[in-house]
């Protein structure tokens, strides 16, 4: 097929099947436009699938808990229809601590301050108000989720632009005088500060810090940490997210066949083992691909769902974009800072077995930033904090029968790493893994059969994303909403005429949403109604 060229007419093009690039080739079929996906891989999903690590046991590839995924996104495309649950297998978090002590945070508000009360009566009084607090502010935030940014320059917004980014500070205005006034105090501090004020226990402080720097290359007490606890709460919202955390039925691969399904549904064509090698570009517009075996498939509309260095600096051959856009492009912070351990286990634990679904080892914010301070040096922290699920309590068909998998993410392992190698990194992250359970569940080595480590470069050979980073740039005040991936390219729109970025690198970032995926989608119609009604006019 080499040196081909294939066209049957499609319409668009969209490069990459993870969970945005289906919503996007989902949302152009429904709007009638002929969609091909090409995916590099031999599935769909992206670090969203469900893949066996081990004979017979199978786990989410990176993406391990359902939190994000929009109603809208859920309704629009009728997922359940085609097989998802979203709100089954709903879960609460438990710290764990060194010598077997716990805090279970559920929906139950009674048992969640009792747990808190054991360490201390004063946070276990505080954790709901303060809580309740901030997911009230993040949820004004999370309106903006599915919105698109507006322009730096007014005359190039729509009404509808202009209408979403007045009813998004509109919302703010509702959040009352004190709600605005505390979002202007913590919104640049970091969670360190912002768990002082709130509570007083290490267990509860360190949990907090664990969850407002998942993910992204900073410590506790880094700035902006705040803001990625609010980021991260507003998913949590059921107005913007699924109102909880969830383990999906098959595991995230689960979520990927409804989305499949409801692509094909449409007519959408997806071919997998179909890695792009470049853009075709043809009079300074994109007009196609080619595929690394040298064939040619041409479309007027190219959308990518890869991260914005994959697709603008290697996608996009030189010579192409401006010097001052490709600076840009390449100074995105896109340092992955997580690893990804798979366990298949013989037994489980007591410890394991009585928590409420998704564990967290972060026994105080002294432990998180120790933790970062060994990823500031290139190092592999010595003493991680943990996330853990165990997703065959849900779903006992990701194992033969009796066993169990453990999904762990570790955090910190640097994609930069200065004294270590990848193989030594994967070695370093598997024995600090196994020693960390043995002081919270203690038996968890002896109950392990086989094992896998994903460090980030292997999160970027095997999927693809620049860094290992899986949030396609971090998070950060920075490198979000009208910064996202650049000021003046912020509405997915790309400086090539016929490209656009649907993934997780444009607004509104990371997180198994979908709401990238579908602004994306929205702001492609309406450049097609556009461009139809101006030749109407013509």
């Amino acid at each position: 097929m080499a040196g081909q060229t294939h066209s049957k007419g499609y319409d668009v093009i969209v490069i990459g099947a993870g969970h945005n690039g289906l919503v996007t080739a989902a949302y152009l079929a429904r709007a009638g436009q002929k969609v091909l996906v090409l995916e590099a891989g031999d599935q769909p999903g992206g670090t969203a699938q469900t893949r066996e690590f081990a004979p017979g046991f199978r786990v989410s590839a990176v993406a391990h808990i359902l939190q994000a995924l929009h109603p809208k996104v859920i309704g629009d495309l009728d997922l359940e229809r085609h097989g998802l649950k979203p709100h089954a297998n709903r879960i609460g978090t438990s710290a764990l601590l060194p010598g077997g002590g716990r805090i279970d945070i559920t929906d139950d508000p009674v048992a969640t301050h009792d747990s808190i009360a054991k360490f201390s009566a004063a946070d276990a009084a505080a954790w709901h108000p303060r809580m309740e607090r901030l997911n009230r502010i993040a949820g004004a935030l999370g309106t903006f989720l599915t919105k698109t940014p507006p322009s730096p320059s007014p005359s190039a917004n729509d009404f509808q632009t202009r209408l979403a980014l007045g009813m998004f500070a509109l919302q703010l205005r509702l959040m009352g005088k004190k709600d605005m006034l505390e979002l202007s105090r913590i919104l640049t501090i970091n969670v360190a500060d912002l768990a002082n004020d709130f509570f007083e226990s290490d267990v509860v402080k360190g949990l907090l810090g664990f969850e407002a720097t998942l993910g992204v290359y900073l410590g506790p007490r880094s700035p902006n940490t705040v803001f990625n606890l609010l980021y991260r709460l507003a998913t949590l919202s059921p107005k913007h997210g699924l109102g909880g955390l969830h383990l999906p039925q098959g595991g995230m691969g689960g979520v990927i066949a409804a989305l499949v399904k409801a692509a094909e549904a449409r007519g959408v064509t997806i071919r997998t083992q179909a890695p792009v090698d470049h853009i075709l570009i043809e009079r300074e517009r994109a007009v196609g691909v080619v595929l690394a075996n040298g064939e040619e498939i041409r479309a007027p509309i190219i959308a990518s769902s890869a991260d914005p260095q994959r697709t603008l600096l290697k996608m996009v051959q030189p010579g192409n974009l401006d010097t001052e856009f490709l600076r840009r492009m390449r100074h995105l912070r896109m340092n992955g800072c997580v690893a990804k351990v798979h366990l298949a286990l013989d037994a489980l634990p007591g410890a394991l077995a009585q928590a409420q679904g998704r564990m967290v080892v972060a026994p105080s914010t002294n432990h998180v930033e120790r933790a970062f301070d060994c990823a500031k040096y290139g190092r592999v922290s010595d003493h991680p904090a943990l996330e853990i699920v165990i997703p065959t309590l849900a779903d006992p068909t990701l194992a033969p029968k009796g066993k169990h998998v453990a999904s762990i993410l570790y955090q910190y392992a640097p994609y930069k790493l200065r004294a270590t190698t990848p193989d030594e990194a994967r070695a370093q992250v598997l024995d600090r893994t196994l020693a960390t359970l043995e002081e919270v569940a203690p038996g968890t080595r002896h109950a392990v059969t086989a094992s896998e480590v994903l460090v980030p470069h292997d999160l970027e050979s095997r999927f693809n994303l620049s860094g290992g980073q899986w949030h396609h740039g971090e998070v950060t005040l920075d490198q979000v909403f009208f910064l996202r991936p650049a000021a003046s390219f912020q509405q997915y729109r790309m400086p090539l005429p016929g490209l656009w970025l649907c993934g997780a690198g444009a607004h509104p970032g990371g997180n198994v949403s979908g709401a990238a995926g579908a602004n994306a989608a929205r702001e492609i119609i309406k450049d097609l109604k556009q461009g139809h009604a101006n030749r109407g006019a013509a």
